[in-house]
């Protein structure tokens, strides 16, 4: 009989860890998926981004065709990005060269007058913001993963079920998504 009873509570223990590693591994599947969702978000909003240029360069060309060196610049920039990783420094060198070609509204009243320019304008502010929102919604996504599977008894068998950390500030080659084609752009 005492062997018996012991059978069962073997039996009833390794129950109970299975049921306990199923809910851990289900709650992390989920909580990667909102990272996988967080980066898929940035990349869309890059992707806008990265579309709005060529109207707002074709818009400015009309109106300060000779500012050709700004306008290479932001076409450069925004091919940069276009090839790059979301995280990288290409983003950066992009809104600063997007902040230089925005300039050229105040040098140019007829430009700052277009409604074209104006809508753009509003566009890429917009799609700043909505990015801006995407990378906070990223962050509390990985850091909501994070604290999961560093949680107890989730950091007993986050590695060994293939959960690694998320990182804030890199995108692993798997998660990143991929921007469109750059499209041709002439001078």
């Amino acid at each position: 009989m005492r062997m018996g009873m012991g059978l069962w509570v073997a039996i009833a223990v390794v129950g109970i860890v299975l049921v306990l590693v199923i809910g851990i591994y289900n709650q992390l599947v989920g909580l990667r998926q909102s990272v996988r969702q967080g980066v898929a978000d940035i990349d869309a909003q890059l992707r806008q981004r990265h579309d709005l240029i060529p109207n707002l360069v074709e818009t400015v060309k009309g109106y300060a065709g000779h500012e050709s060196a700004t306008l290479e610049a932001v076409i450069a920039a925004r091919n940069a990005a276009a090839s790059g990783t979301p995280s990288s420094g290409s983003e950066l060198q992009l809104k600063a060269a997007l902040g230089n070609l925005l300039a050229l509204g105040e040098a140019y009243p007829d430009l700052k007058a277009s409604a074209n320019f104006q809508s753009l304008q509003d566009e890429l502010a917009d799609v700043e913001d909505k990015l801006a929102a995407a990378r906070r919604a990223l962050n509390a996504a990985v850091a909501r993963f994070n604290g999961a599977r560093e949680s107890f008894p989730a950091v007993m068998f986050a590695g060994m079920l293939g959960f690694e950390e998320a990182d804030f500030h890199k995108l692993d080659d798997s998660e990143q998504g991929t921007v469109d084609q750059v499209p041709k752009i002439g001078f």
